[in-house]
């Protein structure tokens, strides 16, 4: 792809302390036109599609019965815009630092998200070895120069567009617990939270254990979210984007009894109910919305990922804004509002804007003048460059630009010495805490010291 070129930046930052008495969690938003490269149809993570023809919205069976939301139709009202300080990112190095992206493996067919491959005692892999999500279908086990097969689901998801299998996570007390939860778009169209069992040795994934935890009907083929991963609480946390098509227009942002549009949190620890549990300190527990929803007003979460108990989000914009959300100390805040399709980022969209104490607002955005879609994002813990520990780093999938945030809140602009790098799928993390970036012509690239 042709990188969009990126012109002089400017970055808004809003402090979490200045937004009330809410707290930090994302909101969202998704470009609305269709973006292709070389052939292939567009990435999940990138672009907004015109949607399919609708199916019926419905969500699977759930643990507790909800009361039906009530719906008004918001007016536009000019706002008075949050509290924010808008600063370029510096170009400055840090401690005159030298980057480079190392691939490390490549020919994949459009892979989405890297991690490691959890250690322990009984899993016959090394201590660096990485799993890959593959779009089409299949789990990559990384261990050495010749990928191998971990699970082959092409059978069971539909790939095209936005759809396919996009997201991965490994019990939290993996091997002594050993299942892995995948998020994929099946067949139908619909979102699909599926258990496996791992055999012995951890080589292999016994498709026959699969045990679906959560169907989500999708109203149209985009904005599927896909990211799960399991909190600093041992929940399961799944991100679902706002059903498709554009401008919300299925009504789901700011409805808190749809499992769409939001942040759900679930117990799918080996004593909780089956399919799965709801966590008491849910927002919704006692009724009013969806038990399973944690957060509310949010577009398309296509890549997040945890930092301790902070949870990082970036959000694909729409018209004009794309940003990054972060949530301190994430399991303690639910019931926040992240302001989709009120707000779009720190910009009023639908209204009424007037008022924006009730919602939590980004701590970054950019226009775009400088991209299109905003790729999360992973807080780099690795050993190798120490003058990075803290930085959040995101991309743009369309103009490359690569940025981190400091632990200060400093937003650096790396593109000038380790890009552009067009079309990043998602960032990950090793056991190490080393970062990486899957592309989506099929590479796996490492954050090295230049």
């Amino acid at each position: 792809m042709t990188p969009i070129a990126w012109r002089s930046s400017r970055v808004g930052v809003a402090s979490v302390a200045s937004v009330r008495t809410s707290v930090a969690l994302p909101a969202m938003g998704t470009f609305r036109s269709r973006l292709v490269l070389a052939g292939t149809a567009v990435l999940a993570a990138a672009c907004t599609s015109a949607p399919d023809t609708p199916i019926v919205t419905t969500m699977a069976p759930r643990p507790t019965t909800t009361t039906e939301a009530t719906t008004a139709t918001p007016s536009v009202t000019e706002p008075e815009p949050p509290t924010t300080v808008s600063t370029p990112p510096t170009t400055a190095p840090v401690d005159g630092l030298a980057l480079v992206w190392e691939e490390v493996h490549s020919g994949f067919a459009q892979p989405v998200f890297v991690a490691g491959y959890p250690a322990g005692d009984g899993v016959d892999v090394s201590a660096d070895a990485l799993v890959v999500v593959d779009q089409p279908g299949r789990l990559w086990l990384v261990d050495g120069d010749d990928p191998e097969v971990l699970l082959d689901l092409r059978d069971e998801v539909r790939f095209g567009g936005e759809q396919g299998l996009l997201g991965l996570a490994f019990a939290p007390d993996f091997p002594a617990d050993p299942r892995l939860f995948v998020d994929y778009v099946d067949r139908t169209g619909a979102t699909r939270i599926v258990e496996f069992q791992i055999a012995s040795g951890g080589r292999t994934v016994q498709k026959g254990t699969a045990r679906t935890v959560l169907g989500i009907d999708q109203p149209a083929s985009n904005h599927n979210g896909g990211m799960i991963a399991f909190g600093p609480d041992g929940y399961l946390w799944i991100g679902m984007g706002d059903g498709g098509g554009a401008d919300d227009r299925f009504g789901n942002g700011q409805d808190p009894h749809t499992l769409l549009g939001a942040m759900l949190r679930i117990d799918v620890s080996r004593d909780a109910p089956d399919p799965y549990g709801i966590p008491p300190d849910n927002p919704y527990v006692g009724g009013g919305g969806a038990p399973e929803v944690f957060a509310t007003g949010l577009r398309n979460p296509w890549r997040w990922s945890f930092d301790g108990a902070d949870l990082w989000i970036g959000d694909v914009g729409q018209n004009e804004v794309e940003e990054v959300d972060v949530l301190r100390g994430a399991p303690a805040r639910g019931g926040v509002d992240l302001g989709w399709p009120v707000w779009e980022g720190d910009r009023c969209f639908a209204g009424p804007c007037d008022d924006p104490s009730p919602f939590v607002f980004p701590v970054v955005t950019y226009g775009h003048d400088e991209g299109c879609s905003i790729t999360g994002g992973s807080v780099y813990r690795g050993a190798e460059i120490p003058a990075l520990d803290g930085h959040y780093f995101f991309a743009d999938f369309c103009s490359g630009i690569v940025r981190s945030i400091a632990p200060d809140g400093v937003v650096h602009d790396w593109t000038d010495r380790v890009g552009p790098i067009e079309g990043v799928t998602s960032f990950g993390v090793d056991n190490a805490g080393e970062l990486y970036v899957t592309l989506i012509d099929g590479r796996i690239m490492r954050l090295r010291r230049g």
